[in-house]
């Protein structure tokens, strides 16, 4: 069992900025696959981003060039960065990890951008 716990959303106005935490419990998390996902109001969950275990990333196209996203297998920790964002960013982010034959999620973060 792999517990993910986000942190870091919040409410900022449009072309701000915002970090995104997640802590990962367990022994082995340099061996998740990390990623980050977000649902909008009435929208389907959306893959924003991931990153393997040797720190190759991969975006979805409309997060290219805003957002980066990086792991601290120190720290247990994969983050989200987001900048330049617009209202349409506005969804909860949760955090998903592949491990151990199995595919866990945080609970969510809200992220609302104020136009």
């Amino acid at each position: 069992q792999v517990q993910l716990v986000e942190s870091g959303g919040g409410l900022v106005q449009a072309g701000g900025s915002l970090r995104l935490s997640c802590a990962a419990s367990g022994s082995f998390f340099s061996t998740y696959r990390m990623a980050w996902y977000r649902q909008a109001p009435g929208k389907q969950r959306e893959l924003v981003a991931t990153i393997t275990p040797g720190g190759s990333t991969n975006y979805a196209d409309s997060m290219k060039g805003r957002f980066a996203i990086s792991r601290d297998d120190a720290k247990n920790t994969v983050y989200l960065g987001m900048n330049s964002l617009k209202p349409d960013d506005t969804a909860v982010y949760y955090c998903n990890a592949e491990a151990m034959g199995g595919a866990y999620w945080g609970q969510g973060t809200q992220v609302t951008v104020s136009s």
